[in-house]
């Protein structure tokens, strides 16, 4: 459309000046059909002539094709009408054909929904794209429920779309919201739907509970019905558009906050459609009619029966958290929420965790290692006194006088086992057949010992090794292999004969 100041100066300079179709096009800087119908002149593309197809016989086929089934796709009636005797090598002018003669469905006039208070809740989800939890990038969610008289609006993120955050996510709406609407709509989320056929629907069973508990009664849309809950569509779409675009957070707890700043300075404060106030005056009205909340709050928990293998950990959503070893091999129960993870033997709570978002991570108790070490020190005691009579045969004498004396054997078994890092085999053996000798069996003789012998002899002190706090690192004994068969492999044939 041109405007009539500009359908004059083309009159003018047609029939005043003389000019061309094409100049007057060129200095107006519009097309040329333009200016022939500004003019009132024929256009050329009416002129010209329709050729005849080798497609003109198999219009009317095609056209009865269509007719009975319209959406049949292009590319199916090419290859019937090949087999009809078509001639065509390509597709292209047939889809041509298709698609201007098609049949074309008749718009759909859709009712307004006109709602009471408190008559009505819409339910559904929204992916958000990914988030970084430290090193794990986790999928972003939004369980969103608007109420459909106030289009009041909650939004619970989430980095799942498990049932459990999606009755989590109607348990904080119904607290917002101060009340439970009596009915809720739901798409044919799997959450929600379990199975249906035409009206027979099977709703799953936790969503069963949820409503008996708050009152509710949940109705699904019709399949491919996604106006029937145009007002959550139209939330979710807000939200990405006025409050997620160009937002920067620093975690989903972070979001959470500003989402509550936005709703209230922005959200709740646009005025309602077919309305004169806002929603957040329309939601204070709406409140005192809704379903009153219960008494006790709706269970939410995750809980699924686990059991750890040999380590003393059970797995969960992608990571271990510990448990005390007593426990290993054990039936428990694991109950999670998006804060904690606790794990129970029967009514017994055995074991509590910050939930952790990572993947790969283990998630520990310092009380649940530190009581498997200690249990393994005092199991170890014998082993390691056998590993140094093993080593130095005369230590059985050394430990029997200790014992006589009433003397600790962990301790002194526990310098000993240092003293044999520091000097080695030959050394320890030196050292304890001298205490033994001179009737001196205690630890701190054996390294007095040494630390002469190392003095006369004018070695280098020992160099300390300086390991982890950790005590599975700490405590782990590495029994020095014998050499010797290493410098035979570096002789030549000739010093092996000798």
């Amino acid at each position: 459309m041109i405007t009539a100041e500009k359908r004059a100066e083309i009159r003018r300079l047609y029939y005043a000046e003389h000019w061309k179709v094409g100049t007057i096009a060129s200095a107006l800087g519009v097309h040329h059909e333009t200016v022939r119908c500004a003019l009132g002149l024929s256009s050329r593309r009416a002129c010209r002539q329709v050729r005849p197809s080798i497609l003109d016989a198999f219009v009317p086929f095609i056209e009865e094709t269509l007719k009975q089934y319209p959406r049949i796709c292009a590319t199916r009636v090419y290859e019937m009408i090949r087999e009809r005797g078509y001639p065509g090598k390509s597709p292209a002018q047939v889809r041509r054909l298709v698609r201007r003669i098609r049949p074309r469905r008749p718009a759909e006039a859709y009712l307004m929904l006109q709602v009471f208070p408190a008559e009505q809740g819409q339910v559904d989800w929204g992916s958000f794209g990914k988030i970084l939890v430290d090193r794990t990038e986790r999928s972003l969610s939004c369980f969103v429920m608007v109420l459909s008289h106030s289009r009041a609006l909650h939004v619970y993120f989430s980095l799942d779309q498990t049932l459990e955050s999606f009755l989590r996510g109607h348990v904080e709406a119904f607290e917002y919201f101060g009340g439970v609407p009596r009915v809720l709509l739901y798409d044919n989320l799997k959450s929600a739907v379990l199975e249906r056929c035409g009206d027979a629907i099977r709703f799953h069973p936790r969503l069963l509970e949820l409503a008996g508990h708050y009152h509710f009664a949940p109705r699904p849309c019709a399949p491919a019905r996604g106006n029937e809950k145009g007002r959550v569509e139209r939330a979710i779409r807000y939200l990405r558009t006025s409050f997620f675009a160009g937002r920067t957070y620093r975690d989903i707890e972070d979001l959470k906050r500003q989402f509550e700043k936005w709703r209230q300075e922005v959200g709740h404060q646009r005025k309602v459609r077919g309305g004169t106030g806002t929603v957040e005056a329309a939601l204070e009205k709406e409140r005192p009619s809704l379903l009153p909340l219960p008494a006790h709050r709706f269970e939410t928990d995750l809980v699924k029966t686990v059991s750890s293998g040999k380590t003393p950990y059970v797995r969960f959503d992608g990571n271990q958290y510990s448990i005390p070893y007593k426990r290993v091999r054990t039936s428990l129960t694991l109950v999670a929420d998006d804060k904690e993870v606790r794990v129970f033997d029967c009514q017994e709570l055995v074991a509590r965790h910050a939930r952790s978002f990572e993947k790969g991570k283990v998630v520990e108790d310092p009380a649940h290692i530190e009581a498997l070490v200690e249990a393994k020190r005092n199991a170890q005691s014998g082993k390691r006194r056998d590993v140094l009579i093993t080593l130095v045969p005369q230590l059985q004498d050394f430990f029997n006088v200790l014992a006589q004396r009433g003397e600790a054997l962990g301790y002194h078994t526990h310098r000993l086992l240092g003293l044999l890092d520091r000097y080695g085999v030959e050394e320890l053996r030196h050292g304890v057949a001298v205490a033994v000798g001179r009737q001196a069996c205690a630890a701190g003789s054996v390294a007095h010992i040494l630390e002469q012998r190392r003095r006369a002899l004018g070695l280098s002190p020992p160099v300390a090794v300086t390991l982890p706090d950790d005590p599975r690192i700490k405590d782990l004994r590495i029994i020095p292999h014998n050499l010797e068969g290493y410098d035979e492999l570096g002789r030549n044939d000739d010093e092996r004969s000798r």
